[in-house]
């Protein structure tokens, strides 16, 4: 008996698993996590953005320090005087503004 075609066959490599196998996990995981964070956190940064660009006098806002107030005056560097109270005017950077409150019943 020649045993020595056995050990040749024994001694060939196993083929290496595909491309999109070996990939593909880390590939969906990298396309649920674009989907589910990054895209909508891209989307609110967008919406918030134009709502700031859109400012006008008058608008009823929110600062991110939790300041309500009316828009009395938009100046040209990125800052808003906000009216807090009768007379009452602080002004605040563009980017503190974050969020309208039209539909406030106050």
């Amino acid at each position: 008996m020649n045993f020595y075609p056995l050990f040749l066959q024994a001694a060939q490599e196993p083929e290496s698993p595909n491309f999109l196998i070996q990939f593909g996990p880390l590939l969906l995981l990298v396309f649920v996590f674009y989907m589910f964070l990054i895209r909508p956190q891209q989307k609110r940064q967008k919406q918030l953005r134009t709502y700031r660009e859109q400012l006008q006098k008058g608008d009823k806002i929110i600062t991110t320090g939790g300041i309500y107030g009316r828009v009395h005056e938009i100046k040209e560097n990125n800052k808003v005087v906000m009216e807090i109270c009768d007379n009452v005017r602080i002004t605040v950077d563009k980017s503190a503004v974050v969020m309208d409150m039209t539909d406030s019943p106050k």
